[in-house]
């Protein structure tokens, strides 16, 4: 009988990852794939041509670029040069890691003759169409029970195949938030450029601050269509002095690790990597419920306020500077919280377990 190492030798994975993946989730896939390589896992990364890989530790994946071009005769060459290439690769199972690339993917295991899995990190809605096949679809994986609860109420058929694995990240030992009582405080807000109405009360509230003499320097992680308009609010409001923007693609720690306060201003429907490693540093979260809130328990790992009121957020930003050791028993708390549920180590063992299933 095989060694059960013997069998997860035997694996050998195509990940396929869309842009979005590298650009949002860039952290988790490199621990997703130097966790695949510690288990002597073969992997071959199927990412779009266009990505920049550079910040991401790749291990000893294989690289395999598609292009995405959806013209008409194009598209089906390119797809049938990507076949060939994972031909070559002989992958047993394919782990689709955006459900944006779920339709290609399910043209590829038809293809292969082999049965995938298939990530969903966003709460789908019902005018929404999830493509799965039901014959080589072997697992969907959320990483929060919110989307989990989502996909089995709008798809009651994919329910028993629906599974819940945590991302993984290593929390740090010791804990960021005020960790240096000479420094300036360090706000770091995520949160797309896509309407510069949604930063208003935020900023307002920001503004309120620093007219009762707190003083604090802010970081926002960001990029899109409304970044100049933004620039616009922060310029009305006297704050461009204070306020630094950095674009989404650059690695999270390397942000996150400056912050003391990290802010979610409005409800999130995608999974949040920037609040799972903002708890990892140590940095204390202020943010609202809805969305993808999993991460969020009220006044254990962080402090909620309502989005659309100004003196609610004020309020809550007060408790944060001005009760330091509270907000640090807040810090200390979620990072706990990370070590016990969202190990790197169970993510890849849960991972595997997950592979080995599909193979049967």
């Amino acid at each position: 009988m095989a060694s059960e190492s013997t069998k997860k030798k035997s694996h050998r994975i195509a990940l396929i990852v869309s842009e979005h993946t590298v650009t949002e989730y860039g952290t988790f896939l490199g621990h997703l794939l130097i966790g695949l390589a510690d288990e002597s896992i073969p992997v071959a990364l199927v990412c779009p041509e266009c990505s920049n890989l550079d910040s991401i530790i790749l291990g000893a994946a294989e690289i395999i670029r598609y292009s995405s071009l959806d013209l008409p005769f194009i598209a089906h060459f390119n797809k049938r040069l990507l076949t060939d290439s994972l031909m070559k690769f002989k992958p047993t199972i394919l782990h689709c890691l955006c459900e944006s690339m779920a339709p290609l993917v399910r043209q590829l295991a038809r293809r292969l003759e082999l049965p995938y899995v298939l990530m969903v990190n966003s709460l789908q809605e019902r005018w929404d169409r999830l493509v799965v096949s039901v014959k080589r679809c072997a697992s969907i994986v959320v990483p929060a029970r919110s989307i989990a609860q989502n996909i089995t109420a709008t798809y009651p058929r994919f329910g028993e195949i629906v599974h819940q694995i945590n991302i993984g990240t290593f929390a740090a030992q010791t804990c960021r938030c005020f960790s240096t009582s000479s420094r300036i405080p360090t706000i770091i807000i995520s949160h797309p450029f896509d309407n510069s109405e949604e930063y208003e009360k935020l900023f307002g509230a920001l503004r309120h601050l620093r007219i009762e003499g707190h003083e604090f320097l802010v970081v926002v992680i960001g990029g899109g269509r409304a970044e100049r308009q933004l620039w616009k609010l922060l310029a009305a409001l006297a704050m461009l002095q204070i306020v630094t923007i950095v674009p989404r693609q650059t690695p999270a720690r390397m942000v996150l690790n400056a912050g003391d306060i990290f802010i979610r201003p409005q409800p999130n429907t995608r999974y949040d990597i920037f609040l799972l490693e903002a708890m990892a540093v140590g940095a204390v979260v202020a943010g609202c419920k809805g969305g993808v809130d999993d991460l969020i328990i009220e006044n254990e790992t962080a402090l909620i306020f309502d989005p659309d009121d100004e003196l609610s957020i004020v309020g809550t930003m007060q408790r944060l500077l001005g009760r330091q050791e509270l907000t640090r028993k807040i810090a200390k708390n979620a990072q706990e919280n990370l070590r016990k549920n969202c190990s790197v180590s169970e993510m890849i063992s849960s991972t595997v377990r997950l592979y080995e299933s599909a193979r049967k």
